[in-house]
């Protein structure tokens, strides 16, 4: 093996990640591989594994982890690893405080401004159109209700 291919650990980075919300959890992942099982997003994708992504984690990989077209904004958010997880590791967790951390540093895809800027401003993450509203009253579902977008700025924290 060449000095080249040697792995540096980027203990900043995991300092970083430690100090979002339950990021500190990827401290604990010793690598048994049962959040990949049941997992979706690896069922149906060829790059997506929860346990590579808590690796990456630990060796510190920022850039990998870090960017528009990481692999984490492929995980569906179905919490089947945090309940295979013999270690409580809660990857999941792990996985929405990297997310948290892309938003922070402004290396969300283009699609999640899209969907925050929408929740700010009607309450939901989807643009209601005529076509949904025929469709709604085609099915005889109720009108999209109106949200407490001043409650959600509120709790968010914005203006």
């Amino acid at each position: 093996m060449s000095v080249e291919n040697i792995q540096k650990i980027n203990f900043e980075f995991r300092e970083k990640l430690n100090s979002v919300a339950e990021g500190f959890r990827h401290n604990f992942c010793y690598q048994c591989g049962a959040c990949v099982g049941d997992c979706p997003a690896n069922n149906y994708s060829g790059t997506f594994n929860p346990r590579i992504i808590l690796l990456k984690a630990l060796l510190g990989m920022e850039k990998d982890l870090i960017s528009p077209d990481s692999e984490i904004w492929n995980c569906t958010n179905c919490y089947t690893c945090w309940e295979r997880c013999p270690q409580d590791v809660r990857p999941i967790d792990v996985i929405i405080a990297l997310k948290n951390l892309c938003q922070r540093l402004g290396q969300a895809p283009d699609i999640i401004h899209k969907i925050s800027n929408s929740v700010m401003e009607s309450g939901i993450t989807t643009t209601v159109t005529s076509a949904t509203v025929r469709r709604r009253e085609q099915y005889n579902l109720p009108p999209v209700r109106d949200y407490a977008v001043d409650e959600i700025k509120k709790i968010i924290g914005s203006k």
